[in-house]
C-alpha cells in the first residue's frame, strides 16, 4: 500500500512558521493561505505539539479542520520528548494533540527530532511500542520519525524499528554535503532502507531565500524564479522524496512557492551548476547555519533570543552599514539577555537540530557586538 495514497502532489504546508499578529496567529490570514492551498490542489499539512508554544495546532484546528471535511485534507502531527516523562504520557499527549487540531485521527504521526540520545529517552519509555499500539486503535494511520543526527544513527533506528514508514530529514542544497547535517548520507540510508523521503528546511529557515548579493546575481541570470524556488525544486527533483514541506507565513510566500510546484520541473543542468556557484558563495562567508527552529530558547535562563542574535552575525558579515547593530541593541536584547549573558549551561546545543557549538558561538556574537572600544 503506498502510503501516500491520499496525498496530493510533493508539496506540503509547514505550520512551524504562520503570520502572527500580537504574539497570537493570524487567523484570518492563516485560514487565507489555507484555502489557497487547498484550492491550488495541495492538502499536506504538518504541525508538532510545540509549534509556536501550542499554537500551531489550535490554529489548524480553528482555520482547517473545522472548515473541511476529514477527507479534503492530510494532516501530521508529532510526538516531541519535552512532553512527556514516562511511557504512561505518551497516550494522553496524543489524544490531546487531537483534540487541539479538531480531528480523530492523524494521517501521520511523526516521532519528532530523533537523534541518538533523544533515541535512547524514546526506547526508554517506550515511545515507539506504545505509539504503535496506538496507530492499531486508529490513532493515526502512518507511523514515522522526523530526523536530525548522523546517517549512521538514522541506519540505527531503521534496523530496530522495521515498522517505520516515512523518515522525515532536513534536506537542501547547502547541508547537502555538511559534514554536521549529512542530509546525503540520511538520504542514501531511506533509499537502502526503501523509506519514502520527507523534507523538512528544503530553504534552511529561510536562508536560501535571503541571498548573498553575489548569489542572488547567479540565479537571477538563469531568469527563472526566485531564489526559494530554486531550492525546492532542488530538494523535491530527488527520486524517494514524496513530499517537500515549506513553513510559510504570508501568502506572497504562498502565491511564490505554489507558482512553481503546482507543476513541477526538476532543476536542468544548467541550473544545477549555478546551485553549485551559490552553494560556493555561501560557504565563503563563514555564515552560522541556524535555521531559526527556536528549539534552543525554550530552556534558556537567561532568555537569550539565541536564532535572532545569529541573524545579527550574519547581517554583519553580509552587509554594511549599521542595521545589525541597531538590531542587536534595540530589537533583539531589549527585554532579552544578551549574549555575553549565556551561563554555557549546554542546554542550547541539546536541543539544536544543526547540532551548532552555540556557547562558542555566543562568545563571537557578544565579541562582535558588545566590546566595541
Amino acid at each position: 500500500m503506498d502510503v501516500f495514497e491520499n496525498v496530493k502532489k510533493n508539496f506540503g504546508f509547514g505550520c512551524m512558521r504562520l503570520p502572527m499578529r500580537d504574539g497570537e496567529v493570524d487567523t484570518e490570514k492563516f485560514s487565507r493561505m489555507v484555502d489557497f492551498f487547498l484550492e491550488s490542489g495541495f492538502n499536506y499539512f504538518d504541525t508538532a505539539h510545540g509549534y509556536l508554544d501550542g499554537k500551531s495546532e489550535t490554529a489548524i484546528r480553528e482555520c482547517l479542520t473545522k472548515r473541511y471535511p476529514r477527507d479534503r485534507y492530510v494532516l501530521t502531527d508529532k510526538l516531541t520528548d519535552s512532553y512527556f516523562w514516562k511511557e504512561e504520557d505518551i497516550r494522553p499527549l496524543l489524544e490531546s494533540q487531537l483534540e487541539a487540531c479538531g480531528v480523530e485521527y492523524f494521517d501521520f504521526y511523526l516521532m519528532h527530532s530523533q537523534t541518538a540520545e533523544n533515541f535512547e529517552y524514546f526506547k526508554k519509555c517506550n515511545a515507539y511500542e506504545t505509539a504503535l499500539k496506538l496507530k492499531d486503535e486508529g490513532k493515526f494511520r502512518h507511523f514515522g520519525i522526523s530526523f536530525h543526527d548522523r546517517a549512521e544513527v538514522l541506519e540505527q533506528i531503521l534496523t530496530e524499528y522495521p515498522q517505520i514508514e516515512v523518515v522525515q530529514i532536513q534536506f537542501n542544497y547547502l547541508d547537502y554535503d555538511d559534514p554536521a547535517v549529512q542530509s546525503r548520507q540520511c538520504y542514501e540510508v531511506c533509499r537502502k532502507f526503501g523509506k519514502p523521503v520527507l523534507v523538512m528546511e528544503p530553504v534552511k529557515g529561510g536562508s536560501l531565500a535571503s541571498l548573498p548579493a553575489e548569489a542572488l546575481e547567479v540565479l537571477n541570470s538563469l531568469n527563472g524564479g526566485s531564489p526559494a524556488s530554486y531550492a525546492l525544486r532542488f530538494a523535491a527533483g530527488f527520486e524517494g522524496i514524496r513530499m517537500v514541506l515549506s513553513g510559510m507565513s504570508s501568502m506572497e510566500q504562498m502565491e511564490d512557492n505554489l507558482r512553481f510546484m503546482k507543476e513541477f520541473k526538476p532543476l536542468s543542468r544548467q541550473e544545477m551548476d549555478a546551485i553549485d556557484k551559490v552553494r560556493d558563495i555561501f560557504n565563503s562567508k563563514h555564515l552560522i547555519q541556524c535555521t531559526a527552529c527556536r528549539y534552543c530558547t525554550a530552556g534558556c535562563p537567561k532568555h537569550i533570543s539565541i536564532p535572532d542574535l545569529f541573524a545579527c552575525m550574519n547581517m554583519k558579515k553580509l552587509f554594511q552599514g549599521w542595521s545589525a547593530d541597531f538590531y542587536y541593541n534595540s530589537i533583539h536584547t531589549v527585554n532579552h539577555g544578551k549574549a555575553s549573558d549565556c551561563v554555557k549551561c549546554g542546554k542550547c546545543e541539546k536541543s539544536c537540530p544543526q547540532h551548532l557549538p552555540i556557547r562558542s558561538l555566543l562568545q563571537d556574537v557578544a565579541a562582535e557586538f558588545e566590546h566595541r572600544s
